[in-house]
């Protein structure tokens, strides 16, 4: 995952407050990623 996806996936994660930038920091791009994906919806252009 590229720097820029990982801030935005970051940002967003840590405005729904699920996690503190602690925990952030901690996990490895496979974990932002899932945790990204089970907390935000689908967008139409995951489907294009």
């Amino acid at each position: 995952m590229s720097r820029v996806e990982r801030n935005f996936k970051v940002k967003n994660l840590l405005e729904k407050k699920k996690f503190n930038e602690k925990e952030i920091s901690e996990m490895t791009d496979t974990q932002i990623e899932y945790y990204h994906w089970l907390y935000f919806d689908d967008s139409v252009h995951d489907y294009m």
